[in-house]
């Protein structure tokens, strides 16, 4: 058990009349930013949709962890069900039968994450603009980030980000020589298991620690978490920019460099707040993605998720979209300055 974990389990409870006058100002004003982000999206046409959160299959990258339930038919026979990690697959399906711009406030479920910055029950907003560029979302959320702080910094802890300022935009082989000294580019032009190794001797060059078997993706994560993602979003807003394509399961590929892939992450005081992609739309090419994630997933943690062949169906009737998901929780925090995210949540799990 953590020590987080077991503060939370002896704190007075979020219902309790006390605590509840501490955290209701911050309560009010996430209804006040959800209002003004609702209507900004109403302003620009978009259409609100309220997807079906029980799925036959909730995402199938391999480092989500899902709930699962049984759902009993009039027969009395079982059918496995998931609640979504992300609305994205009901989404998708609206595209490809005919909308063009839409959003969604989901409640998502994540199992295995708890902590200052995660609950496993959340608040995301989803949205897709088809036949626009990944780029466009960039500046949504920019004019969000303004509206839920009008008049202030965003923060968390010691970190500050003035919303105001024009965002950095940069690329995650830019980052990685940056704050990292390393070439992450030199790394992905190695063949098979040597762009693992390659990583991980460019690791021991600049004293970052690694586990012996890690994939090449263990590695890529361990050096953005440590060396790369505290910097980002300090005093401004950060677009971490074309992600390598095999960090990207659910983008297209960049025309100009097919190791890369059209996603992006913004990030206020080190701390991650959307994820983006220009979209694939392939459904050949999605397949094959899942099959390598569930491959990853079944060989570190024993299990996998069914493919929703009825998602991959509609995607080759999919036009072309860009489309992200942002933290709603975690904008309010850091807009409130709240120390972490159960404190601008309603009701919170137990």
């Amino acid at each position: 058990m953590t020590r987080e974990t077991d503060e939370t389990l002896h704190e007075t409870p979020w219902w309790h009349p006390s605590r509840h006058a501490d955290r209701r100002p911050l309560l009010l004003e996430r209804n006040r930013i959800q209002a003004a982000i609702r209507a900004w999206l109403a302003g620009e046409g978009f259409t609100e949709v309220d997807p079906a959160a029980l799925q036959l299959s909730p995402g199938n990258e391999a480092h989500l962890h899902a709930f699962r339930t049984t759902a009993i038919g009039n027969d009395g026979a079982g059918r496995e069900l998931y609640l979504h990690t992300s609305p994205e697959f009901a989404m998708k399906r609206l595209l490809a039968a005919g909308e063009t711009r839409i959003h969604a406030f989901s409640h998502v479920w994540r199992n295995r994450e708890r902590g200052a910055l995660h609950e496993p029950e959340f608040t995301m907003l989803e949205w897709y603009r088809a036949g626009e560029s990944y780029e466009r979302l960039m500046e949504d959320i920019a004019a969000w980030v303004r509206l839920a702080c009008p008049d202030g910094l965003l923060r968390f802890r010691d970190r500050v980000c003035d919303p105001a300022l024009p965002c950095e935009r940069v690329s995650v082989c830019e980052a990685f020589a940056r704050h990292a000294g390393i070439d992450l580019l030199a790394t992905m032009d190695a063949s098979g298991a040597t762009e693992a190794q390659a990583l991980a001797e460019q690791m021991d060059r600049v004293g970052l620690r690694h586990m012996p078997g890690e994939s090449w993706s263990d590695l890529f994560s361990r050096v953005l978490s440590e060396r790369v993602e505290p910097h980002l979003g300090q005093g401004r807003l950060t677009v971490l920019d074309l992600y390598p394509a095999a960090e990207a399961a659910l983008a297209r590929r960049c025309p100009s460099d097919p190791r890369l892939a059209e996603r992006f992450e913004v990030y206020a005081c080190g701390v991650e707040l959307a994820n983006g992609f220009g979209e694939l739309t392939d459904p050949e090419e999605q397949r094959r993605r899942f099959a390598e994630e569930m491959e990853i997933k079944a060989r570190i943690y024993g299990e996998t998720y069914p493919i929703d062949e009825d998602f991959l169906a509609a995607l080759a009737l999919m036009p072309a979209a860009a489309g992200c998901a942002l933290g709603f929780d975690r904008l309010v925090m850091l807009a409130t300055s709240a120390p972490r995210i159960r404190d601008v949540i309603w009701v919170a799990a137990g």
